[in-house]
């Protein structure tokens, strides 16, 4: 049993945990509209972060474990530093997450949030579409993740928007997780690269021709690819 639980240590990260970009560039401005930052007041009181996107004009979407006490999202931002005219930072008045998520397993890992007031889409912040529930893209498919913050284990975060391209991998390529459903989950990142998500943007979407396949979820805390991606696809009726 105390292996057990050594092992779900090293493979989950904190409740509070989230996932960043590593091995990436900087994004042009403005060229993912459909980013929010979120600013989240955890149920212990301390301050933390995750990545989402937006899907409407009073929804966004990110992980389940983002949740907290209190959520700012901050729309229409590059440089987390330098706040602009193209910001519109709205509170969260409602957060729905899955009623089926597992913390320990991260099955289910999808929320939706509803903001006090509709944005006012502009050239920095755009909806994305969604799949529909049939949608299947196959491995060895490049997809794009972008993020704020850390771009190595022992690197400080990015004031910036950056993002890194990503492989779909085979479901046997993620076989070392100890929780892992490939009809819940995608696994992402090829082993043999340096690139992957990490620290403190999970939320973030996996996109693909313009449409949100997957969210980030979580990864090993050594930053080494494969990462786990929720399938948006399943979760579809329920949005």
């Amino acid at each position: 049993m105390q292996a057990l639980f050594l092992l779900l240590a090293f493979l989950l990260p904190p409740e509070a945990g989230a996932e960043e970009i590593i091995g990436g560039v900087e994004s042009k401005p403005h060229s993912h509209p459909y980013m929010a930052h979120l600013e989240t007041v955890t149920h212990r009181c301390y301050g933390t972060s995750c990545g989402g996107f937006l899907i409407s004009q009073d929804f966004v979407m990110t992980a389940a474990h983002c949740k907290g006490r209190k959520i700012t999202v901050i729309l229409g931002a590059h440089n987390m530093k330098r706040e602009k005219s193209t910001w519109q930072k709205i509170e969260v008045s409602k957060q729905i997450s899955h009623p089926k998520y597992i913390s320990i397993t991260r099955f289910n890992d999808i929320m939706l949030m509803k903001l006090k007031m509709r944005t006012r889409w502009t050239h920095a912040m755009k909806p994305i579409y969604l799949p529909t529930w049939s949608t299947f893209i196959p491995p060895g498919t490049v997809c794009t993740v972008a993020g704020w913050g850390r771009t190595g284990v022992r690197e400080p975060a990015s004031d910036t928007l950056r993002e890194v391209q990503l492989r779909l991998m085979d479901a046997s390529t993620c076989r070392s997780y100890l929780f892992y459903n490939s009809n819940l989950q995608i696994c992402v990142g090829d082993p043999r690269k340096t690139k992957s998500a990490y620290e403190e943007d999970s939320g973030g979407p996996l996109v693909y021709a313009g449409v949100a396949y997957g969210i980030v979820s979580y990864g090993y805390m050594n930053a080494k690819p494969p990462n786990l991606f929720t399938q948006i696809s399943p979760y579809v009726p329920w949005t």
